[in-house]
């Protein structure tokens, strides 16, 4: 399905161009054809009237009105005395009931955000006037339904950050991580997580970490669905699915401007893996500006912001010395505008765009300035949403998204070597050869191989002399390192994500049942256009093993010598034999979902009974039909796209089943199951086939630099798919209670369990056939049969990889959880506890030495070669398992216009174990565990944040605000990220830690 033209054009003028037509076209045909967006950037009202003796009243006129609806909303209750009002943008609504008699009465009631929120009238019932002065978080449980709302008013009330990624530090049970990319796990992988943004996914397409950084200024409400979803807003997320809603303009003109400043004499001293790490004086600023109000008053509402951080880092140094200035600069502009056609006719339409630039990044402690990388990256969003309430009991609306992220990376220092089959390395310039890893000395006199451990440190030591940043005594084992050259490779990508969503709401009413039904479909096309090429050689090193490389001396094709010691050039593109030549790799999903959901009211229970129904095609390219070919039907066709892999609708069907009981008027029960399949792959890339014209190359050189002989990676190259396979899968059961315990204090407390398998994985075809050390519960045959796989290799090539399901994968996941609200006055704090247990044998958090990246899924490293595979002691405490996880925070409001927040942190280490490829009889640098997963534990972690704001006002509509936030108040630096690789002479010592206490300070300029 493809409503607007395909093809991807740069964004501004001409693409805003085409952008009107498009729209100005389609307007009319969605008003007609419309239904709810699955991912509904609203919320409703509902309840009953009732008569004094409990009876239902029909017939009554009910008016929602609120400052972010332009025009009044109503609709009349049915015979039985129940009323829906749908669809409403999320805020404050005062809601007026008109009797048959005449009379009236009016209640207040907040909208949340993809929330149901519950107004019972009793005609004639006197109400009590409640002031409240807080602000507060909200927790919803709605038919079994395990989800929180937090509005803008919390965010500012306690320290909590200036991006959207900050607001996860506020999810009850969930991880506190200061990644920089990958989110925190949450019953799942850190990847299984969906990030929206008004609705729109904004995670980065194939690879499911958070690729869009709006700021939280411009939040207006963030709701966080954990477990219990309904067929209702296409989740499918292993994780947590975090939605936000932006702000919008009102019939009353608001603006501000701040401006935020974290100098580097405003942050400690930063704790550090090594002595040598890299030092350096870091300064952060925001600029923050919004303005909004009524360009038609009770019509049309505008709302534009601009963003603007900055960090700057100077006096830096590492171990090789004085480190040129590091800039990370980004703009970031956005604009909305909100069109009440009619009464029952809401249009929203807006645009993002930021652009950023970064300056002499990615430079190590230990590695030389030259090293460092550039790069620029920009990002844009188109959203066009409408909704159209029919009558009473019918709803139609939908959206429409374009989103694009281009960014490049390119090495500050680029040789203009090319790499070329049978090519030389200069020994004598290997900084001029790519990224060169200096060797470190090896232990000659641990009794293991220590001949070749001194004939390798007699090698190595002028190359340690001239490169290292060490200075070594001839021989100490582990004395060298550093990383000299250029950065080895160049990047070049484009993400986009097409998505077009349409659905119907009705609500029936049948006898004492009110059943909520919802119809919904879902069209989404994300795709990767990648342009890489390596600088020079790429990564060069001198491998470490006790073995050396085999290679053919006399041309008969077997190997009779072995060449010891050597280098190892890795070149993540294609050997070329002449010029240069750049191929890009197109690769894009295309995913589809039906959900069917009944929400049925019947007295104090709530039933929830839905279905979401989906399919996922994987396109990738480098092949086209050719009936010649028998086996396959295909044959190779170098950037031509192609049907990868097509997951069928049968085969993802996901029931949400829930139900609640309402045993009082302060507590009630819930249970719910759910089924989800996690939409995430990057398959489309990873098991292309152009792969195999532009796979990773290891060259192997001799001591000299001759040339020996180069093999294709072929973990990295394209692939054939296992027959049959099933869609990844997580089952999930919820048990739970809420209880008002007092006006003032509220309870909830539920009972969690996730069981993940059916992990599709990159592997050797022989895996299973081949190894010696296969349990004797996995199948001892190929995962695609050999006869078949030999024929399919010989019509159209490819590696001796495929893409397989994992014999016995799985992840498990306990959680047992409490959260307890307190509101009195001016006072508001929420609690959590959290104990959970997340353990398995398939880590996709684990599966490099450094996790904070977008890894591959279903192409990371695991079951690649000895020591990888899930018999390998891969079964245990997972990455993200966090034992225990307690977050207090609230804030309150002084007599003084001044408020205080509080952010109160405690959570156990995360689980590591030791690595170490000798186990399996040769070195490694990456993860062959040598003990069963999470044998060991990394310390706990607690930090205190506090903050201060004070108001001024002036002149009626004009005010200043001050504020103070100290983030990690004790500077508990806590380690973690813990070095496993037993060789390494750092093994066991954390090499990461969490921020130092820092303070910010802020001032703003408030307009309303």
């Amino acid at each position: 399905m493809t409503l607007f033209k395909k093809g991807r054009v740069p964004f501004h003028a001409g693409r805003l161009l085409q952008y009107a037509f498009n729209l100005a076209g389609v307007t009319v045909a969605l008003l007609l054809l419309a239904a709810p967006a699955a991912a509904q950037q609203t919320g409703d009202i509902s309840g009953r009237v009732t008569d004094a003796a409990g009876n239902g009243i029909g017939g009554v006129t009910i008016e929602a009105s609120s400052n972010v609806l332009p025009q009044s909303r109503s609709t009349t209750t049915a015979d039985n005395g129940r009323y829906r009002i749908r669809l409403l943008p999320p805020g404050r609504y005062s809601v007026d009931f008109q009797f048959a008699d005449g009379s009236s009465e009016t209640r207040e009631v907040l909208v949340l955000l993809q929330q149901t929120a519950a107004l019972d009238v009793i005609s004639g019932e006197a109400m009590e006037e409640i002031i409240v002065r807080g602000e507060q978080m909200v927790s919803a449980v709605t038919q079994g339904s395990l989800g929180s709302a937090i509005s803008a008013e919390t965010i500012d009330a306690i320290p909590t950050g200036q991006d959207y990624r900050d607001m996860m530090k506020l999810i009850p049970g969930v991880q506190y991580t200061e990644f920089d990319v990958r989110g925190p796990s949450a019953g799942g992988s850190g990847q299984d997580n969906i990030y929206q943004f008004d609705g729109v996914d904004v995670s980065l397409p194939l690879f499911g970490v958070l690729a869009s950084e709006p700021a939280s200024h411009d939040i207006a409400q963030i709701t966080v669905v954990r477990g219990g979803a309904k067929a209702i807003g296409f989740n499918r997320s292993g994780g947590f699915t975090m939605n936000t809603i932006s702000k919008r303009g009102t019939d009353e003109f608001r603006a501000e401007v701040g401006y935020q400043l974290q100098s580097s004499g405003m942050t400690s001293d930063q704790e550090r893996e090594t002595a040598s790490a890299l030092l350096y004086d870091e300064d952060r600023t925001w600029i923050t500006a919004n303005v909004g109000g009524p360009l038609i008053r009770d019509r049309l509402y505008f709302y534009t912001s601009f963003y603007r951080p900055e960090r700057t880092r100077a006096n830096s140094a590492n171990a090789y010395g004085a480190v040129g200035d590091y800039e990370n600069l980004r703009d970031e502009y956005f604009g909305k505008l909100t069109f009440s056609l009619t009464e029952d006719v809401l249009l929203d339409v807006s645009y993002r765009t930021s652009d950023r630039e970064i300056d002499n990044g990615s430079i190590g402690g230990t590695s030389n300035p030259t090293t460092s990388l550039g790069g620029e990256a920009t990002q844009d969003m188109l959203i066009f949403e409408g909704l159209w309430n029919v009558g009473d009991d019918n709803a139609l609306s939908f959206k429409y998204v374009d989103w694009e992220e281009t960014g490049s990376s390119v090495p500050d220092t680029l040789f203009s070597l090319v790499p070329q089959d049978g090519g030389n390395l200069d020994v004598g310039n290997l900084d001029m050869m790519g990224y060169f890893a200096v060797p470190t000395y090896r232990d000659a006199t641990d009794g293991d191989d220590d001949a070749n451990d001194a004939l390798f440190n007699a090698f190595v030591q002028p190359i340690i002399d001239t490169y290292s940043y060490d200075s070594c005594a001839f021989g100490e084992p582990g004395c060298g390192g550093g990383r000299v050259g250029g950065y080895p490779q160049i990047d070049s990508t484009t993400y986009t994500r097409e998505s077009f969503e349409i659905a119907y709401d009705h609500t029936l009413y049948v006898g004492d049942a009110t059943h909520d039904l919802h119809i919904g479909y879902k069209w989404e096309e994300v795709a990767e256009d990648l342009v890489r090429n390596s600088n020079a050689w790429g990564t060069i090193e001198v491998p470490g093993g006790v073995t050396g490389v085999d290679v053919d001396t006399d041309g008969d094709g077997i190997d009779d010598a072995t060449i010891f010691p050597y280098f190892q050039a890795t070149i993540p593109q294609s050997l070329q034999t002449g010029a240069s030549l750049v191929r890009s790799i197109y690769s894009s999903s295309e995913l589809q979902s039906i959900e069917i959901n009944d929400t049925i009211t019947r007295g104090d229970w709530t039933y929830n009974i839905g279905v979401l129904i989906s399919n996922d095609v994987l396109y990738g390219q480098g092949l086209r039909p050719n009936p010649d070919n028998p086996v396959t039907g295909l044959e190779v066709a170098p950037g031509n796209p192609y049907k990868m892999y097509e997951v069928d609708w049968q085969d993802m069907i996901q029931p949400r089943l829930g139900v609640s009981w309402d045993y009082s008027e302060s507590a009630s029960v819930y249970a719910n199951y759910a089924k989800y399949n996690p939409p995430a792959s990057s398959l489309a890339r990873a098991a292309s086939w152009d792969r195999n014209l532009r796979p990773i190359v290891d060259a192997y050189f001799d001591e000299n630099g001759d040339w020996i002989y180069g093999q294709e990676r072929a973990s990295s190259s394209g692939k054939w798919f296992q027959d049959g396979l099933e869609p990844r899968y997580v089952d999930e059961y919820l048990v739970g209670t809420v209880q008002d315990l007092s006006d003032e204090v509220s309870l909830r407390a539920h009972v969690r369990h996730r069981r993940g398998g059916d992990f599709w994985e990159d592997t050797w075809n022989y895996t299973r056939s081949n190894y010696d050390d296969v349990p004797d519960w996995v199948p001892r045959e190929p995962y695609i049969p050999d006869d078949y796989f030999t024929a399919i290799r010989n019509e159209i090539g490819g590696s001796s990889y495929v893409i397989a399901k994992l014999d016995g994968g799985f992840t498990k996941y306990w959680e047992v959880s409490t959260e307890l609200e307190w509101t009195r006055d001016a006072w508001w704090l929420k609690g959590s506890y959290t104990w959970s247990h997340y353990y398995g044998n398939f880590d996709q958090d684990n599966t490099s030495s450094g996790n904070d990246a977008a890894l591959f899924i279903g192409s990371s490293n695991l079951a690649d070669g000895v020591g990888r595979q899930l018999w390998n002691f891969k079964e245990g405490n997972l990455k993200g398992d966090r034992r225990h996880v307690l977050k207090l925070y609230g804030s309150y409001i002084a007599p003084w216009d001044g408020r205080f927040g509080a952010y109160l942190l405690y959570q156990s280490g995360e689980p590591w174990e030791t690595w170490d490829g000798l186990y399996y009889g040769f070195s490694s640098s990456t993860n062959r565990y040598s003990e069963p997963a999470g044998s060991r534990t990394g310390p706990s972690h607690w930090q205190l944040d506090l903050n201060y704001t004070h108001d001024f006002r002036f002149a009626d509509l004009h005010g200043l605000q001050l504020r103070l936030d100290v983030y990690n108040v004790f500077d508990n630096q806590t380690g973690y990220d813990i070095n496993p690789f037993l060789s390494s002479s750092t093994y066991g010592e954390p090499r990461s830690y969490y921020r130092p206490r820092r303070l910010q300070l802020q001032l703003k300029y408030l307009f309303n």
